[in-house]
């Protein structure tokens, strides 16, 4: 199994992305050139694959390379920020609350309003999870508590249930009849669930040509811009900040239930299992 990279690794990849060269890496770094070199290789050889192209002109990121840049530009981001925000949450007099990036817009507004001020966090859910275990975070709102092992110390509380749509911008056919209503069709998805590759696979059952977008606002803005179909989640379209006059909502020609959860600790802060009701109600879940 491949070792994980420490926080060294990760900025060595990051510093000979930016610099275009080992060398520069290495004196931005303040480690000679030689040890940068032999690290690097060392990292190459864990990953698995090339991370960089080198010749006497520099070092370019392979696209390995510039995908783990990126993830290192994350990480790294996190980390930084790590004991400010352990430091924030202890000084804080509001419940920090998490949830992901697709349902930030939709969510963190309502348990706002609901507890009359909250510390708002937004990452993946098996991060705010790992958060909530360790007490840095009050409560999480995700999609994936049926889908993991939850700590010990957490308890689920489901929220309510959602499915997928299919939003038509304006001037966008509906979906054929048949076994192929999307034949030929390019069709953006996005979910809040790990369900992505059971989508697409099953949009591409259904004749069409999927991509998938990073969030669901996202989704909704590249249908529209590419005149296609939008598949996401139905509670999406109760988002006043996502509507747009014209868009359609008609229901998915398979079905694909999604569940949403609130996670707590066992002991949870005063409130804090009541927003499950408001998030409900607000989202329109079942």
């Amino acid at each position: 199994m491949t070792s994980l990279p420490d926080a060294d690794d990760l900025r060595l990849v990051l510093a000979v992305a930016g610099a275009g060269s080992v060398g520069s890496a290495a004196r931005r770094l303040q480690v000679s050139q030689p040890s940068a070199s032999q690290r690097l290789a060392r990292l190459e050889r864990r990953v698995g694959v090339r991370l960089f192209d080198r010749d006497t002109q520099g070092a370019r990121p392979t696209p390995a390379g510039a995908e783990l840049a990126r993830q290192a530009d994350h990480i790294l981001g996190h980390l930084d920020g790590a004991f400010e925000a352990a430091r924030s949450a202890a000084a804080s007099r509001w419940p920090r609350v998490g949830t992901i990036a697709s349902l930030a817009e939709l969510v963190l507004p309502v348990v706002d309003a609901a507890l009359d001020g909250i510390d708002q966090v937004v990452d993946h859910g098996d991060r705010l999870i790992a958060w909530l275990d360790e007490a840095t975070l009050d409560a999480a709102v995700v999609a994936i508590a049926d889908q993991t092992e939850l700590p010990r110390s957490l308890r689920t509380h489901r929220i309510g249930g959602d499915e997928l749509v299919v939003v038509l911008p304006r001037g966008v056919r509906l979906p054929a009849r048949g076994s192929l209503p999307f034949r030929g069709t390019q069709v953006v998805f996005a979910s809040y669930d790990a369900g992505s590759p059971r989508i697409r696979q099953s949009l591409a059952a259904a004749g069409a040509k999927p991509r998938r977008a990073a969030t669901i606002p996202a989704a909704l803005a590249t249908a529209r811009l590419r005149g296609c179909p939008a598949v996401v989640p139905r509670s999406a379209t109760r988002a006043p900040t996502w509507k747009v006059a014209g868009d359609r909502v008609r229901p998915l020609p398979w079905r694909y239930r999604l569940r949403l959860d609130l996670v707590l600790p066992r002991r949870p802060r005063a409130g804090l299992l009541a927003v499950a009701g408001d998030v409900r109600s607000a989202l329109g879940l079942s």
